[in-house]
């Protein structure tokens, strides 16, 4: 009889914290999903049955009519925002109700995590953003440029000099060596070649920490959802603990030798140190990025000031992690997609190297910073692969101040937001609506010509975010991306080989957009 009684109390109990809630948009008047219980709308995730990207698109696509709708990541409700309106209001008018991103970890756990500017709340949020602004700027990533432009001629020479006519690779995995070498010069100050030495132990340490695949991962994100008092109570870690030492360890280790001997390099480490420091540089702004950069926002100017926040080595260490982290998966990704769709579109890559041609001709071999980010059918190009390929599916924003979205439509009720609450920004679904972007899934770059760009209605197009919280590092993730384009058509036609999967799907067991990408490497 005891056994029975348990049971039944914990069925109760089952029912009531993870089936009851389920239907609480419903009963608010919002249209929703229909999720299962612990799992919500990712079981399909969870089962690997689609991946991220269609989950999105699924949900987005279910009340085409609706602003938002309601849908649930795990057991967190979430409003998903459909509306571009509405995002403008949510993201820019109203950025104030909505500052943060929800918390993944323990901070005490995950310290390199807890206090990069993606995962810092509130004022210390606003303070690191207003310090760092200065430090991604055009002129800034001009600075770097030969830093950068050196690694894409190395990836370019190295299979140049291979002295073949077809090249066969797998282009995720060569690319993320390709972005583990930017990085590692440009933020670390560490010199490697990832094609030459494939078990180098900096790229080793970065496939781990931004492996976020597998059973593992997705038990610690579902327990960090479900129970995460246990989780911290264990000292759970997301991302791979030795390898988060090795990075942070090579990080203190550069900052005391450069400020011992007074080392200077043109690389991230030494833009930090002089925000360290306290040093202002002024650059006069040049030649920006492309149409998909993201604006800074004024937003941040009433905190700016002559005494900025002073970076300790671990704010250094957490923001060169977080550059790391989002450059080493996120750059890679968009790249392979890329790759893939300039070898089954032909005649878009075919006018990509003559613009590449041409530029190599008039700069007599020696590539600028503004001679490559004047190329406009590049631009387009790459603003297109982002389109079709989001590197992040959706992004999330928590309520930090009660808010409402009042009424619109005749079907519509008020709803009032609690703090804590979460919202997404559907970019998936955004950039793959047939209304915004007519024949989405045709890979078509002149959406993005000069005639046509100012068609595209504003914030259905969000590859890098909105508002005042967008990311700070796009400059140079286009900039990256852009330079590899550039010395890899100049020597090679991408084209499709046997192996080579058409039409390409993302992989299911992925948080965010990838896949498999084999392609041949045609020397021209």
């Amino acid at each position: 009889m005891i056994w029975f009684i348990l049971f039944c109390v914990f069925a109760y109990l089952f029912w009531y914290k993870f089936v009851s809630p389920l239907d609480q948009f419903k009963k608010k008047g919002v249209n929703q999903t229909r999720p299962w219980p612990l799992l919500g709308d990712q079981w399909r995730a969870v089962l690997q049955t689609e991946n991220m990207g269609d989950v999105v698109k699924n949900v987005y696509d279910l009340y085409p009519n609706d602003r938002f709708i309601g849908f649930f990541q795990f057991t967190i409700p979430t409003i998903m925002l459909r509306d571009p309106e509405l995002i403008k209001q949510i993201t820019v008018k109203d950025f104030d109700h909505f500052t943060d991103h929800r918390q993944l970890v323990d901070p005490e756990a995950e310290p390199l995590w807890s206090s990069n500017l993606f995962s810092l709340q509130g004022q210390k949020w606003r303070e690191m953003r207003a310090t760092l602004s200065g430090t991604f700027t055009s002129a800034k990533m001009k600075y770097m440029f030969g830093v950068i432009n050196e690694v894409a001629e190395n990836f370019a020479q190295h299979f140049l000099n291979q002295d073949q006519k077809l090249i066969e690779t797998e282009m995720k995995e060569t690319l993320s060596r390709y972005t583990n070498d930017i990085i590692a010069t440009s933020a670390f100050g560490i010199k490697v070649d990832s094609l030459k030495e494939p078990d180098n132990n900096f790229y080793l340490m970065g496939k781990r920490i931004t492996n976020l695949t597998g059973v593992l991962t997705l038990f610690k994100f579902v327990g960090y959802t479900l129970v995460p008092k246990l989780l911290k109570k264990f000292k759970a870690t997301l991302f791979d603990r030795e390898a988060a030492t090795y990075l942070k360890t090579i990080i203190y280790e550069t900052i005391h030798v450069r400020e011992e001997e007074q080392i200077i390099r043109q690389d991230m480490i030494n833009l930090l140190l002089e925000v360290k420091k306290g040093i202002k540089k002024e650059h006069n702004e040049t030649v920006d990025t492309g149409f998909s950069t993201a604006k800074e926002s004024d937003y941040l100017d009433k905190y700016k000031s002559n005494k900025p926040k002073q970076l300790t080595d671990l704010d250094i260490a957490a923001q060169s992690f977080i550059f790391f982290f989002a450059g080493f998966d996120t750059v890679s990704s968009a790249l392979s997609f890329g790759a893939y769709e300039l070898a089954v579109n032909q005649e878009i890559q075919y006018k990509l190297r003559e613009e590449i041609r041409k530029t190599y001709k008039d700069i007599e071999g020696k590539l600028t910073y503004e001679e490559l980010l004047k190329m406009q059918y590049m631009d387009m190009v790459f603003s297109e692969i982002l389109r079709k390929w989001p590197p992040l599916v959706g992004i999330d924003r928590v309520c930090t101040k009660p808010y409402t979205i009042e009424p619109e439509l005749p079907s519509e009720k008020a709803y009032h937001f609690k703090i804590g609450d979460s919202i997404l920004l559907p970019m998936h679904g955004l950039h793959r609506d047939p209304k915004y972007f007519p024949d989405p899934l045709k890979f078509d770059p002149e959406r993005f010509s000069e005639k046509n760009r100012n068609n595209i209605k504003p914030y259905t197009y969000l590859p890098f975010g909105s508002g005042p919280r967008n990311c700070i590092g796009s400059r140079f993730a286009i900039l990256e991306a852009k330079a590899l384009l550039f010395h890899l058509l100049l020597h090679f036609k991408l084209v499709p080989t046997k192996k080579t999967t058409i039409p390409l799907k993302a992989q299911t067991r992925s948080l965010n957009n990838n896949a498999e990408v084999i392609i041949g490497l045609e020397r021209i």
